[in-house]
């Protein structure tokens, strides 16, 4: 088996992810989703973080988007992201190596609460 990944809970505005915990082998495919509760108008943002290292920013992707803005290493077809309605976005991550094993986490930016809401 590859590694385990991770997901996480938050509050606020309830954005939340599922899976919390999925094993993934290499060469798969993982796929994690993101609701991001009442908030509609902006974007979902994932991040990866290994344990001990500072989080890696991975991609936005809002639902108006042709396809998703991508961090510093970050690129398709590796990773892309996808939605299912104006608030509910998934991670997905292809061909799954050893170094893809972290904890990934959604946020967006509500201007209703005037901060960043994140897990």
């Amino acid at each position: 088996m590859l590694g385990t990944l991770c997901a996480l809970i938050t509050a606020l505005t309830l954005v939340t992810q599922k899976p919390p915990v999925m094993t993934v082998r290499k060469g798969e495919t993982a796929t994690m989703d993101c609701n991001l509760g009442t908030v509609t108008a902006h974007s979902a943002v994932w991040h990866k973080q290994i344990p001990g290292g500072v989080p890696q920013y991975v991609l936005k992707f809002h639902h108006s988007f042709s396809s998703p803005t991508y961090g510093s290493g970050f690129s398709s077809p590796k990773f892309t992201s996808n939605h299912q309605s104006q608030s509910d976005y998934r991670l997905i991550i292809n061909n799954m190596e050893e170094g893809d094993s972290a904890v990934y986490y959604c946020h967006t930016f509500d201007n209703f609460v005037n901060q960043y809401v994140s897990q």
